[in-house]
C-alpha cells in the first residue's frame, strides 16, 4: 500500500463501481443530476432560513418550542387537530416604569417628616 494514496469510502466506492459500468453520457448525466439534488436542498434550507428570519424580525408568531427546522406531528393535522379552547381575556396592562426592575438596586421608600 502506498503512502501517499488515501482510502475511499465504502459509499465512494460503490458509485464508482455502479458507474464504472454505464456508458459515459449515463455517468455525466447521474453525476449531474447528483450535484443539482445537493444545490436545490441547500436551496430550499436557505430560502426556510431566510423565511424564519423575516417571521422573527416581523413579529409574527413563531411556534415558541419549534426552533428553525423542526416541527411537530400537529403542524400536519390541519382540520383534525384539536380545538384550542378560548383564551379567558387578559387583565389591561399594569403601565410599570424602569424602576419596578431595579430589584435591589431600587431607591429605597422612606416614611418620614418629607426630608429627603
Amino acid at each position: 500500500m502506498s503512502a501517499g494514496m488515501q482510502l475511499a469510502s465504502g459509499k465512494s466506492e460503490i458509485f464508482e463501481a455502479v458507474l464504472k459500468f454505464m456508458p459515459d453520457w449515463v455517468q455525466i448525466t447521474v453525476i449531474a443530476l447528483v450535484v443539482l439534488v445537493v444545490l436545490v436542498s441547500w436551496g430550499v434550507k436557505l430560502k426556510r432560513k431566510i423565511d424564519y428570519r423575516r417571521a422573527v424580525r416581523n413579529g409574527q408568531p413563531v411556534h415558541a418550542a419549534a426552533q428553525y427546522g423542526q416541527r411537530s406531528g400537529a403542524d400536519y393535522l390541519g382540520a383534525y387537530a384539536p380545538q384550542q379552547p378560548p383564551a379567558p381575556p387578559q387583565p389591561a396592562p399594569v403601565q410599570q416604569s424602569g424602576a419596578d426592575f431595579l430589584g435591589a438596586y431600587a431607591p429605597q421608600n422612606r416614611q418620614g417628616n418629607g426630608s429627603v
